[in-house]
């Protein structure tokens, strides 16, 4: 069911209301409407597209899915592409839910291609707004906000994820195939935000263009701290991507040195096994030798055997391979 509201003159008047009586509303030049569509169908955002004057590529881009973020500029409106994200902490993995904007001078038309999409965080923030009068750049910042915020909080998740890695790494009795599967899981998701995060940049440097009319100077502060946390989430995507593969190479190197560790233990081990092994295969010959018959001849051996094995245990020792 689409959500809707009215604010005129700065303080909201109605909400819920159907999406039929928009155009009513807007013959108010005062009134500030917004409206929600969840889903919607093609038929459904062309009737809306006729009332506001949308254009039809951004109607289109609207219904269509997996849109880049952007921000598309209109003779009537601006055109905007935004993901939410939610990380699995569990799991490694990262969800994102895609939401679509219109912004007009009266109008902010958001459309969720899922219902993941929190809509209702956004309009809590709009409630909870310090600005007095509500505008069509308000409510967009309280969109941008929540958008932005939830980039943020994946990164520092994802840090505390790529943290736990590093503990990892040097542990004596690591399980190497989950160790891999996470760091390679945690990787796929840093990919995948960066994708999302990465073009909002641009998007909120464009809407603080002063040719656009979008941010007046009492909102402008509002929207340099979206752009602060746009930035140092991009930043901090970034570095983890450069941890993340930093581990996977460290990990590979651990790896291979405990590999060649064991391969120095087992040489060693068979070197010790083969000194008892020479001596008595030469003792078992079918010919005469010294001490051939004799109880002398057996302790001999033993003590050969001993004394050489031995021998062979300390200096591995000493070489750290054992």
């Amino acid at each position: 069911m689409p959500r809707t509201r009215v604010y005129r003159k700065g303080v909201l008047e109605a909400e819920d209301f159907p999406v039929a009586d928009v155009s009513d509303y807007l013959a108010d030049s005062s009134a500030i409407v917004w409206f929600d569509l969840c889903e919607p169908t093609m038929a459904d955002l062309a009737s809306i597209g006729e009332e506001l004057g949308l254009h039809e590529l951004a109607v289109e881009d609207a219904v269509h899915e997996s849109q880049r973020p952007k921000l598309d500029r209109y003779k009537s409106h601006l055109f905007v592409t935004a993901y939410s994200v939610v990380l699995n902490t569990a799991t490694g993995e990262l969800d994102t839910h895609e939401v679509a904007a219109f912004l007009t001078s009266q109008a902010l038309v958001t459309v969720r291609k899922s219902p993941g999409f929190d809509i209702d965080e956004v309009v809590r923030r709009w409630d909870s707004s310090d600005v007095a009068a509500v505008s069509t750049g308000l409510l967009f910042y309280g969109l941008l906000d929540y958008v932005v915020d939830t980039h943020f909080e994946a990164v520092q998740s994802l840090d505390s994820q790529i943290e736990a890695l590093e503990d990892q790494l040097f542990e004596d009795n690591p399980r190497d195939s989950d160790m891999q599967r996470r760091t390679f899981e945690l990787r796929k998701s840093l990919v995948l935000l960066r994708r999302v995060v990465l073009p909002m940049r641009e998007v909120v440097n464009t809407l603080m263009r002063r040719d656009l009319n979008v941010v007046g100077p009492e909102l402008m502060p509002y929207f340099q701290d979206v752009y602060d946390h746009v930035l140092r989430a991009t930043e901090w995507t970034e570095s983890l991507r450069d941890l993340v593969t930093t581990i996977l190479e460290t990990h590979l190197t651990v790896r291979g040195n405990r590999l060649n560790v064991i391969m120095k233990q087992v040489t060693s081990w068979a070197a010790i096994i083969a000194v008892p092994t020479a001596v008595t295969g030469f003792y078992g010959q079918n010919v005469p030798y010294p001490g051939f018959g004799h109880l002398t001849g057996f302790w001999a051996s033993t003590l050969i055997m001993l004394s050489l094995s031995v021998l062979l245990y300390v200096v591995f020792r000493r070489k750290d391979w054992l």
